[in-house]
């Protein structure tokens, strides 16, 4: 048995820890955008909402693709998109249970078929700024939103540096809410494990509420990816495996002074060796104050090995495992609110949603040599920003392969 220490005198100023539950379905079939609701993708349903109340969960994530919550850059958000999400945020505000609104599209927005980076000229960072203005604007009446996620799993941002489009968003989200977290996800797949080779100058972002927490992703499969193709001996996986993948970041949160949150974990239901892996995982960032949000689950993910939503009526391992760092949760779910009662805004106004005509004063976009010219690219990779994606069948994202940096002694 091996153990690896941890202790020393350096502190993250992390709030105290909480396990939580990604609920997903409204960022699924990213090849049929926007696509249709209920039928390509759908938000999580009340009956989702109470099994993992009943389990204990009272943290949650609400995914959502751009595309779908503002059809047009620059534009309205979209009205029934938005009802959809106060929906769920609401049903979640009655059982307690606050809410991380996360934007899934990698750093990214597709028009046309094409996926174009933040900060390029066809997506600029002012869009970028403009789109969460709007959300926390939409959102910002709701006391149990515990913070926007700005974007999930960032990647391959060439010439556009992530940490200025970051800081256009939280400018621009401060101008509409100044409670709520403002959650930033790591460069390259937020990975926890290559947290200081990509995202070090993220500790430079200023938030004048200074409520920024930062956020990576871990998972212990053999590429990182979370796919668990291969068994777990194939994986060379051991009993501290999410120790070593996760202590980069904690190191770097304790030596920047920031608050931090993995806001991806999973383990399949292949093997239970892998949920030793996860408690140990978990005993750790307990013990660091680090709070931790499972991957993708719900009824629209049940097929799906790491997921922990009930498949054909039978409960998954992974649900005692996580169940035991939940003890304390109280049931204290409540009535719907009327309207005529006025003690929890459950239904903001969508005037809300209005447009702010100047959304920031930010850094200048990139340099007048990166322009598109009528008929013509003038950004080829590497410093394009122009990325055509390969479409696939499957209703998941497919991630790029990390090369290991951790391998079992």
């Amino acid at each position: 048995m091996i153990f690896i220490s941890v202790s020393g005198q350096l502190k993250a100023q992390n709030d105290p820890f909480m396990l939580g539950m990604t609920l997903g379905g409204g960022e699924i079939n990213e090849n049929q955008l926007p696509g249709n609701l209920n039928e390509h993708y759908q938000y999580p349903s009340e009956e989702e909402l109470d099994y993992y109340y009943q389990k204990g969960f009272r943290l949650i994530t609400i995914p959502f693709r751009w595309e779908r919550v503002q059809k047009t850059l620059g534009g309205d958000l979209d009205y029934g998109e938005i009802a959809e999400i106060r929906k769920v945020v609401s049903w979640a505000a009655n059982r307690d249970m606050q809410v991380i609104l996360s934007m899934y599209n990698g750093g990214r927005y597709r028009k046309y078929g094409v996926d174009y980076i933040v900060g390029s000229y066809s997506v600029s960072r002012q869009d970028f700024a403009d789109c969460w203005n709007k959300i926390a604007n939409a959102f910002s009446g709701y006391p149990n939103i515990y913070g926007y996620n700005l974007m999930s799993e960032p990647h391959d941002m060439q010439a556009f540096d992530w940490q200025t489009s970051a800081q256009w968003a939280i400018t621009s989200i401060r101008m509409a809410d100044r409670r709520s977290r403002i959650i930033v996800s790591g460069n390259n797949y937020a990975a926890a494990e290559s947290w200081a080779d990509y995202s070090d100058q993220l500790k430079n972002l200023n938030d004048p509420q200074d409520k920024l927490v930062f956020n990576a992703h871990c998972y212990f499969d053999n590429d990182f990816t979370g796919k668990y193709l291969f068994s777990y001996d194939q994986n060379q996986a051991w009993d501290s495996t999410g120790i070593q993948r996760a202590m980069p970041f904690v190191q770097w949160l304790k030596q920047n002074n920031k608050k931090g949150i993995i806001g991806q974990f999973g383990v399949p239901d292949t093997d239970a060796r892998w949920l030793t892996i996860m408690d140990k995982f978990l005993q750790y960032l307990k013990a660091e104050n680090v709070t931790a949000q499972y991957s993708s689950s719900g009824k629209r993910l049940s097929g799906n090995p790491v997921s922990t939503y009930p498949l054909a009526s039978v409960e998954r391992p992974q649900i005692k495992t996580l169940q035991s760092f939940l003890a304390g949760a109280e049931m204290t779910y409540k009535k719907p609110i009327e309207k005529n009662e006025s003690s929890v805004q459950t239904e903001p106004n969508m005037n809300h949603i209005t447009p702010v005509e100047k959304v920031v004063d930010a850094p200048a976009e990139p340099p007048s040599s990166f322009l598109f010219l009528p008929g013509t690219i003038l950004l080829p990779q590497p410093n394009g920003g122009l990325y055509k994606p390969v479409l696939k069948s499957t209703s998941t994202r497919e991630k790029t392969v990390r090369v290991a940096k951790y391998r079992k002694p």
